[in-house]
């Protein structure tokens, strides 16, 4: 075997991961999926099932002409032969035959009571049916992969029966059996010690494939692997049906860094961050921020004690180097930073505080104090820049100062809503009166704003609100509620985050924008009054 082929990264995010609620992928969507999958040096893509529905069938006859893969073996996923029936004859197993697929997985009943309810046919037919499927695909020219369904249950269930579901594959001529954990209910130490006692009572070459219901999805594979197996299977960011299968970028770098198995092609596993996200993109998926690896806060550090430890040293605090993934450490400032957390913040945003201590301390009383009062700026890092200005030079960054606003939303005759700002401000000496509508106060005020700016300030044409968030934090003094907003702008180029608090969630998001607009501008290279 190759060294490619010696060890196998399966990935099902395109069939198994499609499954997950929420999650509806276009033919577009897998094809640009597949792509990335493949830039990341995955050995295997499972497509989806052709002949089973419109799209995968679909997305087949669109991948031979467009799917031109670097790294990757495409395959397609289906079913053993029907019940009683010949495979030369079965529609399905057809649809696998025309695929243009060099590797096909096939899924089988592994479990007793699955051949019995489910599929409502004998053990011994079941055999039969696995048999005959893999051998007419590989008569046909096609690799065959075996994915044993529900496995573990089978196991438990009927040992005997599930190990000859094994056996009867090898010898048929599948090149790999998946042991499929498919209600994820599994645990790490019980697993191995299944896939130890097949291995010692087959000559197959055993997989493994795991869902996350007991949050052991990405342990049990590991688990899997050190008892034998040599083919894992997942999907990209864990996506899957109900808690999500085995999250393949976990598993890769627990490979890679922690086992020192190279299972990717040099050098691309620092593409994982930014395949990671860009997936996410295409899913319309958030992505998770505590992921391991490529989460944006799987190196980000809030405590000051850690910030000190990692000013000396970052591996103190990091089991491994961000960018061997692609990712960053981060520094998160709040109400728990020391100096050491300031120092190395500031440098990350590029501003230099030379060690002065006095400043360092001033900026972290300050912090401290206005996150007191509701703000914080652990995803608000331009209003953490702009008041580590304003401590450096004595004054705030200023463009313009807000001297007055008022919002009116009105309800009128034909049941639309219009919402108006009008806006006062003070700009290069000069006091200006603006007004604008939007599709609520917030928006509103940013566009009465930006109206009244445009004359001094053109630039501010690029910028755009790209999210709004408002929480509702706990009452001061038995009455009343602080609200905090954040406010994330982009200028096409870059995005950054604001932060405003008051009573009252029109004036902190006022508050935000200000300070939107004010990064905004130095961005641009303009210099404040």
């Amino acid at each position: 075997m190759t060294i490619s082929d010696a060890f196998h990264i399966y990935d099902t995010t395109l069939r198994d991961g499609a499954q997950q609620e929420g999650l509806n992928l276009s033919v577009h969507d897998k094809l640009a999926i597949a792509r990335h999958l493949d830039d990341l040096g995955v050995g295997f893509i499972e497509g989806g099932w052709p002949g089973a529905n419109p799209k995968d069938t679909e997305f087949f006859a669109r991948a031979k002409s467009e799917l031109k893969l670097k790294n990757a073996t495409f395959v397609a996923f289906g079913a053993t032969r029907r019940a009683g029936a010949k495979a030369a004859d079965d529609q399905l197993l057809g649809a696998l035959r025309d695929s243009g697929a060099s590797v096909v997985t096939l899924v089988a009943k592994a479990y007793d009571r699955h051949v019995d309810l489910a599929l409502r046919t004998t053990l011994d037919e079941n055999l039969a049916m696995i048999a005959d499927s893999i051998k007419h695909l590989r008569d046909e020219g096609q690799r065959v992969f075996l994915d044993a369904e529900h496995f573990f249950d089978g196991y438990r269930s009927n040992r005997a029966y599930a190990l000859e579901v094994v056996r009867i594959a090898a010898q048929a001529g599948a090149d790999v059996i998946a042991l499929c954990d498919t209600n994820g209910g599994m645990l790490p130490d019980e697993l191995s010690q299944v896939v130890h006692d097949v291995l010692q009572n087959s000559s197959a070459r055993l997989g493994i494939h795991c869902h996350n219901d007991t949050g052991c999805a990405v342990a049990n594979s590991m688990a899997a692997l050190a008892a034998g197996a040599t083919h894992v299977q997942g999907t990209l960011n864990g996506y899957g049906e109900r808690t999500g299968n085995a999250d393949l970028v976990t598993i890769i770098a627990n490979l890679q860094l922690k086992k020192h198995q190279q299972v990717l092609p040099a050098g691309l596993l620092s593409e994982a961050f930014r395949i990671s996200h860009a997936v996410a993109e295409i899913t319309n998926v958030t992505p998770s921020a505590r992921q391991p690896y490529v989460g944006v806060s799987a190196f980000a550090h809030k405590g000051g004690l850690h910030a000190s430890a990692i000013k000396v040293d970052s591996s103190l605090y990091q089991h491994e180097d961000p960018a061997t993934v692609g990712n960053n450490m981060r520094m998160l400032v709040s109400e728990m930073a020391g100096r050491a957390s300031i120092e190395l913040k500031s440098q990350e945003l590029g501003v230099e505080l030379g060690g002065d201590r006095e400043l360092i301390g001033r900026v972290v009383e300050r912090v401290k104090e206005m996150e007191s009062r509701g703000f914080t700026f652990e995803a608000a890092d331009a209003s953490f820049e702009l008041l580590l200005r304003e401590e450096m030079t004595g004054k705030r960054p200023r463009f313009f100062t807000i001297d007055h606003w008022l919002t009116t939303v009105e309800r009128v005759a034909n049941q639309r809503i219009i919402t108006t700002a009008e806006v006062t401000i003070t700009a290069k000496g000069e006091k200006i009166s603006c007004t604008g509508q939007g599709n609520g106060p917030v928006n509103a005020i940013d566009n009465a704003l930006r109206s009244g700016l445009q004359q001094f300030y053109p630039e501010l044409s690029v910028l755009e609100l790209t999210d709004y968030k408002v929480r509702i934090l706990e009452g001061r003094f038995g009455t009343g509620a602080v609200t905090r907003v954040l406010v994330e702008t982009s200028d096409g180029k870059g995005e950054w985050s604001t932060v405003g608090v008051h009573e009252n969630v029109i004036a902190a998001s006022a508050m935000a924008l200000e300070d939107a607009l004010t990064y905004g501008l130095l961005r641009q290279g303009r210099s404040p009054e």
